[in-house]
């Protein structure tokens, strides 16, 4: 696996691959690598003759500057990960060598932007994209990989490819779990033992309300996650939405549509935590 800081390098290397006919996959991530991600490496690398994953904390998708401060950088032990997934090229650039000036592009992907996530952090998707495109011009994947527990993320990404015209598949691939159930995040690592433990009632709510809903509606079900996460110990509901898998808009009922996702943000102590379960698909 080649390390490259640079756009100019990375892209004179996979010109040359690609004069040789070789197809072209990107991982992009934020570092802080866990087996959920090496998920998403390993099915590029399955999928594809090159790899690319790109290891930039993106400062523009952050909207609390404690955030981006805390945010776990783990170069070193994130090659180990990469090298042993087989990656070809890990891509670690400086924030100067992404934007040499400001990126004053504005984004805007409503409804899918304007709900959830989009409320509670302003600017977020516009960082996200900001990132994601200019990501996209630099290695110009045949293919690029998603996790799904960044679920309205990966339906903004399909939906700015759809329109930005990029040449390219998006691959969304599934949350990852620990054996206890609660899903990988980079977030983790900040979690205290105790915190640890008091976020395992996030995912167990989640599976618990599959079967509830199974004989209940819509807004039962949404009460039944709201009041059990008010009741768990050192945990903060931001919010619980029921929705339309597609577009992410609220349903107020199961047959508004064939895939309904039920998307959670949770403050753990400190830590902000998402998650999601899908209820029809």
């Amino acid at each position: 696996m080649i390390t490259v800081h640079s756009i100019k390098e990375l892209q004179l290397q996979l010109e040359g691959l690609r004069k040789e006919g070789k197809s072209v996959g990107l991982v992009p991530t934020m570092g802080a690598l866990h087996q959920g991600h090496a998920s998403l490496v390993k099915r590029c690398v399955a999928e594809n003759e090159v790899t690319v994953v790109s290891d930039f904390v993106n400062p523009t998708q952050f909207n609390d500057p404690n955030d981006l401060l805390k945010y776990p950088r783990t170069l070193d032990a994130d090659r180990e990960l990469l090298e042993a997934c087989g990656a070809s090229f890990l891509f670690a650039p400086s924030v100067e060598e992404i934007y040499p000036e400001p990126d004053t592009r504005q984004f805007s992907f409503a409804p899918l932007d304007t709900v959830m996530e989009g409320i509670y952090r302003p600017g977020h998707f516009n960082g996200v994209c900001q990132i994601v495109s200019k990501l996209f011009d630099i290695v110009k994947p045949d293919r690029a990989y998603f996790g799904e527990k960044d679920f309205q993320q990966l339906a903004i990404i399909r939906e700015m490819v759809k329109q930005m015209k990029f040449p390219l598949e998006i691959v969304g691939c599934p949350i990852v779990r620990e054996a206890d159930g609660l899903a990988l995040s980079s977030r983790n690592a900040r979690l205290s033992e105790e915190e640890r433990k008091n976020a395992l009632k996030i995912s167990q709510t989640l599976f618990e309300s599959r079967n509830f809903a199974a004989a209940h509606t819509v807004e039962e079900t949404k009460r039944f996650v709201e009041e059990a996460i008010a009741q768990a110990p050192g945990l903060r509901l931001e919010y619980f939405s029921l929705v339309n898998g597609w577009t992410l808009q609220d349903i107020s009922q199961w047959e508004d549509t064939d895939y309904a996702v039920g998307c959670i943000t949770v403050f753990c102590g400190e830590v902000r935590l998402i998650d999601n379960i899908k209820y029809k698909e």
